[in-house]
């Protein structure tokens, strides 16, 4: 039936009416999109016939609706009859007649754009490009051949690589047209060669090349037909990427002689030159190395090039009373339409900024070569490559941050050091753009002042007065836009939320009344940004006389429900803030401004920040008079605590917290019953966090209101029960493990509540369930609770508690190892925090337990008499060291101990004189007696201690492991190094400055002959990349090389073990390749200007991407990084890079395989997805042809598909 119906349209489509045509074409192109649509045998000719004629069509409307047909008609027809159809497209395209050429030429492009499978797209490709390249090289008319470069080079960007044996025929056909005598053929021809290229063999691609450059070589030629051979190199290099690399050593000394040597009228061939270079330098980084001086040198001559003008402004006439408006009719106003140097500066500029974004190692570089050179330039006067410069400028600050995160400024050669120096200039610079007539300079000018102060936050204390006027100026002047507006605010606020308030004191009458216009503007977000500077003034200054005017500014924003938004929660905010700082002079105004807040806490989209607002007030110094409101306030905080919303429910917390704090005397018994009846609920390990603030505010309620029954009855009864879940999970650490503690001491001293009850509660905490023992950390942390409730119970109580827990030591009997495991935790606890001494023989009772056969009592006991030593080191510390000489085979343990002796004293500076004193001598001798043992756990404790000690007395233990870094034992060897990893520590230590001389000696053992030593000075590394950047910074040039080559796999560590039926192949150089990779993670982010990432993606990180599970997994992260911080440089390898991780997703473990290697293998798979997922964020990845299919291949893989976009979602 449906075939019958469009068998009468067919037959419509070709009446005589044009309208009747144009209402069947129409007809039959929603019967096509219609999904339910086939076509039968019969009927596929008639349509595609029909279609075709209509293209044809007289009527233009009639044509353009044909074109439209054919979309849907792609799919719904055989591919022998797409093909026929685009066969005759083509013919019609080069034979048929002048007025139907651009229909047909529409025509394939639809076609093509909708051609998804490889098969019908290869067929396509084999019918239509030899009429395509004939027509290339034999049409007579240029338009022809236009049109048809287009086409071909569509399809070869889409498919270019289905037909390789056709390549060589035509790239000759292509190349030959760039010397063609229109200029827009050869334009066409470029863009088509480069469409074709990423398809191309290496050898195609170099005889492109080699080609090309022979043609730069003839000097004689014409120069548009230079121009356009320039433009093919570059072209091409963005096209292939790194593939480019083997060719530069040809073209970069091409370009640059170019460059120099060309007239002075041809701008355009210095443009493309620079052009061609910007690419090199992005899509080639690890070749373009040895060109980069004279590449930066060429761009920072020709970013000044501006041979028809002469800046005769007097560089220093800047006089600040120079504010009237004939200023702005500077020499800057010269125009020539004749003039195109600006395309040489705006490419140099562009040339300069991929230098900054693609060589962070050059960074110091760029501040003393091309820093200066860029301020200077803030005067250009063509606008738009103004703003390519302070484009420039802002990647050089960004890669400033990028590079030196978490860096002081201490070393005169470090990027934020030179950068400070430059800041005079760059404000003086800036303040003659805030005087020129153009919005669009003065918003470049802030976005360059925004991002100064990101970096360098306090850097415009002695400049910010000069600043002023142009603030003032943008925000009052008629002419400003509102991007101007937020541009000029929002550097007021980041300058005033890093730098100290009397920085602005003295302007704060002149910003003032220009802030409070903005906060009246119709432009919500222009409201919005002036209430959020408002906020940092209230933080920051104290500006009384104008508070009223300010108050009243807010409070009309706060009142007016009709608003967006973003404008409600800035002024909520901002309202929060004033009220806070200056509360006490607004006693009559708090009655009418409260309710308002109260009120929008009742709003679904507003009362999140209404609660953090009350926090902002409950925290104030003042203690603001909320008597009004309070009652209001707190039943809705506590309804909040039942609601879904995380984010509520955590902020509730901390502003009911405060509330209690500052008020807990005007919120009634019952209040509080409900506030710890919701509490109770929220205790859970499901979410340390949100369980942390509600133990917190338990504690604040049960201190401040211990002497109410009620309140010590509704927490015994609602929370213990679920604080003793709690403290039975093996999840628990942290903030919250804390927060229990302070529980429990609180809970103890409040009304109502037995120590003794607490105390057996907690021990039968510790007992096994029938399901099995405890965990480790479940047992630490009752532990940990038992001493804190034994101490905050009074000294009568805990010496009853440690004669109990003694008692149970003294217990013979072995079946009760749970019992004494946990009063071996609960004494070491206890003895940390208080001197055991008056409990005599308690250190014989502990070690007695050495000959449990039960290696977790042992293990406690040794944890044990090491903490009570800490409680008393001078009795206890002599007696550890006497059993390590004299107890052969309990050294071990005794070892544990004595590490958490030195661990414990070193945390605290009164422990270290303490330890000092005793007899520090014999504990050296006796540790480097150990260095050598076979046991690797011993070696392990002995290098902890040693490394603690050495923070200790550096200058005694730095030259006594430093001469051991040549002992002839390996063992020896490596436990100095894992010695010297403890010992960097992040908090500044007086070993510092004598490490720093002498860690290279320990860091060479990266050479060692033996792997353990090599990984025990990769640990060292990575630790110091990780605590103390600066200490190794100089030694990286020397270091990398040598850690790299630890990520290689080496086959003399790997061997083949025989097991009988089944051979087992070990690699034992796995653990070291590892830690190798992990340093390199933590050292782009401390050290990111000395790691070259190019020369380290090719080889190093491509191997790695495709070695074992474990050595994935950080490489997986390096990626993800490399791609967030040097996208440039993975860029340029991207195609290579696509091959291992695509190998990763499509990895799938064997039938037999058991279930944890089925979960690390989905962990792998989802760790490669969110690598892709980093590189898919790359500006330029859709270049890469193969990326593109993996992107397509994820998508179109269901399965792939949902983990992809559940990492995303992340």
């Amino acid at each position: 039936m449906a075939n019958l119906n469009i068998t009468n349209i067919l037959e419509k489509m070709t009446g005589k009416d044009k309208d009747y045509r144009y209402m069947a074409t129409s007809d039959l192109l929603s019967e096509l999109n219609k999904e339910s649509f086939k076509a039968d045998q019969d009927l596929e000719p008639k349509l595609t016939s029909t279609v075709l004629q209509q293209l044809e069509d007289a009527s233009g409307d009639v044509s353009g609706l044909a074109v439209k047909c054919l979309a849907p008609l792609v799919k719904k027809v055989g591919e022998d009859k797409v093909v026929e159809m685009t066969n005759k497209l083509c013919d019609k395209l080069i034979n048929g007649k002048e007025q139907h050429r651009d229909t047909a030429s529409i025509a394939l492009k639809t076609i093509i754009a909708e051609v998804t499978t490889p098969s019908l797209a290869e067929k396509i490709l084999i019918s239509i490009a030899p009429q395509l390249i004939k027509g290339v090289n034999t049409a007579k008319g240029a338009e022809i051949k236009c049109e048809c470069l287009d086409i071909l080079g569509d399809v070869l960007h889409r498919f270019g690589n289905l037909i390789t044996k056709d390549h060589e025929y035509m790239l000759t056909a292509l190349l030959s047209q760039l010397g063609s005598n229109q200029a827009s053929v050869r334009k066409k021809s470029v863009s088509c060669i480069a469409s074709l290229a990423p398809s191309l063999s290496d050898d195609l691609l170099a005889k492109a090349t080699l080609q090309v450059v022979q043609l730069l070589k003839n000097r004689s030629a014409k120069s548009d037909i230079t121009r356009t051979n320039i433009q093919m190199i570059g072209s091409l290099s963005r096209s292939v990427g790194y593939r480019f690399g083997p060719h530069l050593a040809e073209t970069v000394p091409l370009l640059i002689s170019y460059c120099t040597s060309a007239s002075e009228n041809d701008e355009e061939l210095r443009e493309y030159s620079l052009q061609a270079l910007e690419s090199f330098m992005l899509r080639c980084p690890r070749d373009i190395s040895p060109y980069c001086e004279g590449i930066l040198n060429l761009a920072l001559e020709y970013v000044s090039y501006d041979p028809n003008f002469t800046d005769s402004m007097e560089e220093d006439t800047d006089e600040e009373g120079q504010e009237d408006d004939d200023d702005d009719e500077s020499a800057n106003e010269y125009t020539d339409d004749e003039d195109a140097s600006w395309k040489v500066r705006r490419a140099s500029a562009k040339c300069l900024s991929a230098i900054i974004v693609s060589r962070p190692e050059m960074l110091s570089k760029m501040y003393l070569e091309a820093c200066p050179k860029l301020i200077e330039r803030f005067r250009e006067r063509e606008e738009n490559v103004k703003m390519d410069i302070f484009n420039t400028f802002i990647e050089l600050l960004r890669q400033t941050g990028n590079v030196t995160k978490g860096q002081g400024d201490i070393d005169e050669s470090s990027p934020r050091w030179l950068l400070k120096q430059e800041v005079p200039k760059v404000v003086k610079s800036i303040n003659r753009q805030f005087r020129e007539k153009s919005i669009k300079t003065k918003v470049g000018a802030f976005s360059v002042l925004k991002e100064l102060v990101v970096v360098l936050p306090d850097c415009l204390a002695d400049h910010f007065g000069s600043l002023v006027p142009g603030i003032e100026k943008a925000l009052n002047d008629k002419s400003s836009t509102s991007n101007l507006k937020i541009e000029a605010l929002v550097f007021t606020r980041l300058v005033m939320a890093s730098h100290s308030p009397s920085v602005f004191h003295p302007y704060i009458k002149a910003l003032s009344a220009p802030i409070l216009s903005a906060i009246g503007d119709r432009y919500y977000k222009v409201t919005a940004e002036a209430l959020r500077v408002c906020g940092e003034l209230a933080s920051a200054v104290d500006y009384r006389p104008y508070i009223g005017p300010i108050y009243n500014a807010i409070l009309g924003r706060l009142a007016n429900q009709d608003q967006d938004q973003e404008v409600k929660e800035c002024a909520i905010s901002c309202m929060s803030l004033v009220v806070s700082t200056f509360g006490d002079g607004l006693q009559r105004e708090l009655p009418a401004c409260l309710p308002i807040l109260v009120d929008r806490m009742g709003n679904e989209i507003t009362r999140l920040t209404a609660v953090k607002a009350f926090s902002v007030i409950a925290n104030s110094p003042l203690r603001i008079d909320l008597s009004c409101v309070l009652d209001h306030v707190v039943s809705e905080l506590t309804a909040f605590l039942r609601k879904a919303n995380r984010a509520l429910r955590q902020a509730t917390l901390g502003t009911l917290n405060s509330l209690v704090v500052t008020y807990g005397g005007q919120i009634g018994s019952s209040s509080y019953e409900t506030i710890i009846a919701e509490l109770s609920t929220l205790i859970s390990d499901m979410d340390l966090h949100m369980t942390a603030l509600a133990l917190e505010l338990c504690c604040t309620i049960m201190v401040d209101r211990k002497s109410i029954q009620n309140v010590g009855l509704a927490v015994r009864n609602k929370v213990l029960p679920q604080a003793l879940i709690l403290i039975r999970s093996a999840l628990l650490q942290g903030q919250a493990l804390q927060a229990l503690q302070r529980f429990f001491a609180s809970l103890v001293q409040s009304a109502n509540t037995s120590f003794d009850a607490l105390l057996d509660s907690l021990i039968s905490a510790a007992k096994p369930s029938q399901s099995g023992g405890l965990a480790k950390q479940a047992l630490s942390s009752i532990a940990k609770c038992v001493a804190v409730l034994c101490l905050a119970a009074g000294d009568q109580k805990c010496a009853a508690t440690i004669e109990m827990l003694k008692g149970i030591l003294k217990d013979d009997s072995t079946s009760n190892s749970a019992k004494q495991h946990m009063a071996l935790l609960c004494l070491g606890e206890i003895g940390r925090r208080k001197d055991l001494s008056n409990h005599v023989h308690i250190e014989n009772i502990v070690i007695e337990s050495f000959q449990s056969p039960f290696e977790e009592i042992k293990s406690a006991a040794s944890y044990a008499l090491g903490n009570i030593a800490v409680g008393n080191l001078s009795k206890y510390l002599p007696f550890i060291l006497d059993q390590i000489d004299n107890q052969q085979k309990k050294q071990y343990l005794l070892l544990h101990s004595l590490k958490e002796v030195i661990v414990r004293q070193t945390v605290d500076h009164n422990g270290q004189s303490e330890l000092q004193d005793s007899n520090i001598e014999k504990i050296l001798a006796l540790l480097f007696n150990h260095c050598e043992s076979e046991e690797e756990g011993v070696r392990n404790v002995v290098a902890e201690c040693l490394g603690k000690i050495a923070l200790i007395e550096p200058k005694k233990l730095i030259p006594a492991l430093k001469v051991r870094t040549s002992s002839p034992a390996a063992n020896t060897r490596a436990t100095v190094a894992i010695a010297i990893k403890y010992s960097i520590v992040e908090r500044p230590e007086k070993i510092d400055e004598i490490m720093y001389s002498e860690i290279s000696t320990f860091l060479m053992l990266i050479k060692d002959s033996d792997r353990h030593v090599r990984r025990a000075a990769v640990l060292a590394l990575s630790t110091a990349a990780h605590n103390k950047p600066n200490l190794i910074k100089g030694l990286l040039p020397e270091l990398l090389p040598l850690l790299y080559d630890q990520t290689v796999i080496k086959q003399e560590l790997v061997r083949t073990v025989d097991l009988g039926p089944f051979k087992h192949v070990v690699d034992d150089g796995l653990e070291l390749r590892k830690a190798a990779f992990e340093c390199v993670d933590t050292l782009l982010d401390s050290c990111l200007d000395q790691v070259n990432p190019s020369s380290f993606i090719v080889p190093f990180l491509l191997s790695g991407l495709g070695d074992h599970y474990d050595v994935k997994m950080p490489c997986h992260l390096i990626l993800s990084k490399l791609a967030d911080k040097c996208p440039s440089a993975v860029l340029a390898v991207l195609d290579s890079i696509v091959e291992p991780i695509e190998k990763t997703i499509s990895h799938k473990p064997k039938g037999d395989a058991v279930k944890q290697e089925v979960d690390r293998n989905e962990d792998m798979i989802r760790s490669t997805l969110r690598a892709i997922s980093s590189l898919s964020r790359i500006s330029g990845s859709d270049y890469s042809m193969r990326f593109k299919n993996l992107m397509n291949k994820i998508v179109s893989t269901p399965a792939l598909a949902e983990k992809y976009n559940s990492v995303r979602s992340e």
